[in-house]
């Protein structure tokens, strides 16, 4: 990830020096492991602990020669331990030290994101209590339809988000898998309490069948889950850019103290981290593709996934962090204008409330098609001369055919709308 956007509680997961310090712990417990089933001295390991020291430049120097980066840390490794080493790597396959560590580092960066999506929902719950009578325009195809509050819009981002929780939590469970299985992942040169030692170590379980890697379905669960919280944001973002329209003006991203929107246009202020977040997202589904890609390999294994897995898991789990991160910047500090609101909601006056008044036709004795079709006439009536659709009815022999006057002003009222805010509440955020 570019520094623009590297954060660096998740940069520092996938850094050399975490990566190197996983996999020299997986080594060292394997070997430890061994001691305990009387294969290795026990003597040894506390000399190979004592000693193990991890030289990046080493390594590096070593890979250009060898070609192996897994080849080249254990021997550097090696010439800080002396003959100990040799207790390292002891029956083991480079893949079951290299997705083993892999293992580790997404669960660090999965917690991460779980903790943030935390904080970010616990941010979207407090706007939602705060707007949750907040009368808004409702739309569908962005067009008025009914009215709705302003605290139930974010209610619906928070339970979504609760849902992308969950998606994280299971995530979660799905990367913590080891292996430490061989060649071809059949235990033929040590034993499977080997890597039960290791994983239980390591807060990991062992792979129930790993060939010689951990299969790549976790993998791409993990990554589909990135791209499904990204996408879930980027709802959130899409809402906000449209509502922060001039046209529109219901809510704004927070400006700061010498923040400026345009090199040109002085008065410009943008919807900025919104457009970020939805950009992202994007890279964030790119990534689930390649990760289900990887899935299909050769036999018991290839590396055509190794690359793509360097670039993609820190990319998309800090980009992801980052988003999360902006967010909920973004939302701690909008600007929220019910005045607005209520402005665009008088746009149409109470046509919306043609529906309300359609049910009370059907109701009367009228089918559907009946009551609609002079609903229709009468909405289309009140918006082409720019009148309450209540006046246009109470001056209309049809509708008053089946409904009085105390009925029509009752159906063109908009506080019904509301009527069940609190029942929503409650089952989003419960009592």
């Amino acid at each position: 990830m570019i520094p623009r956007y590297a954060k660096p509680e998740m940069e520092s997961i996938w850094t050399d020096d975490n990566k190197f310090k996983i996999m020299l712990e997986v080594e060292i417990l394997a070997s430890e492991a061994m001691s305990k089933l009387g294969v290795v001295p026990k003597s040894a390991i506390a000399k190979v602990r004592k000693k193990a020291k991890i030289n990046k430049d080493r390594i590096n120097e070593i890979e250009k020669t060898v070609k192996h980066d897994v080849i080249a840390f254990l021997t550097s490794v090696v010439e800080t331990v002396g003959p100990e080493a040799r207790f390292l790597h002891m029956g083991m396959t480079s893949s079951d030290v290299l997705d083993t560590s892999l293992a580790v580092q997404m669960r660090q960066a999965c917690l991460l994101l779980i903790k943030e999506t935390k904080e970010l929902m616990k941010i979207t719950k407090k706007l939602a209590f705060k707007y949750k009578y907040t009368p808004t325009m409702g739309r569908s195809h962005g067009v008025h339809a009914e009215p709705t509050t302003f605290g139930l819009k974010v209610a619906n981002w928070y339970s979504e988000l609760s849902r992308s929780l969950d998606r994280l939590n299971y995530a979660l469970e799905t990367v913590s898998y080891g292996a430490i299985s061989g060649a071809v992942g059949t235990f033929a040169h040590l034993s499977p309490k080997v890597e039960e030692y290791v994983c239980k170590k390591l807060n990991l379980k062992p792979e129930p069948v790993s060939t010689q890697i951990v299969p790549r379905d976790r993998h791409s669960i993990f990554l589909s889950t990135i791209a499904h919280v990204g996408a879930n944001l980027e709802r959130i973002a899409l809402e906000i850019r449209h509502l922060q329209r001039t046209e529109v003006a219901e809510v704004e991203e927070p400006f700061t103290k010498g923040q400026k929107g345009s090199s040109a246009m002085p008065h410009k202020r943008n919807p900025i981290i919104s457009e970020n977040v939805c950009g992202f997202a994007r890279l964030l589904r790119g990534y689930a593709v390649t990760a289900m890609e990887n899935i299909a390999l050769w036999h018991e294994r290839d590396i055509s996934h190794s690359s793509t897995e360097r670039i993609m898991l820190p990319d998309a789990t800090m980009g992801l962090y980052y988003i999360l991160k902006r967010m909920q910047g973004l939302l701690s500090g909008l600007n929220v204008y019910p005045e607005n609101m209520k402005k665009n909601l008088n746009k149409t006056q109470d046509v919306i409330c043609s529906g309300t008044l359609l049910l009370t036709l059907v109701d009367k004795g009228l089918t559907r098609e009946q009551g609609y079709a002079i609903m229709q006439r009468l909405a289309f009536s009140a918006r082409e001369k720019n009148i309450s659709l209540e006046e246009v009815a109470l001056k209309d022999e049809e509708i008053r055919k089946y409904m009085n006057e105390k009925e029509i002003r009752r159906d063109c009222d908009l506080s019904p709308h509301f009527k069940n805010v609190d029942f929503i509440f409650k089952r989003v955020f419960g009592k």
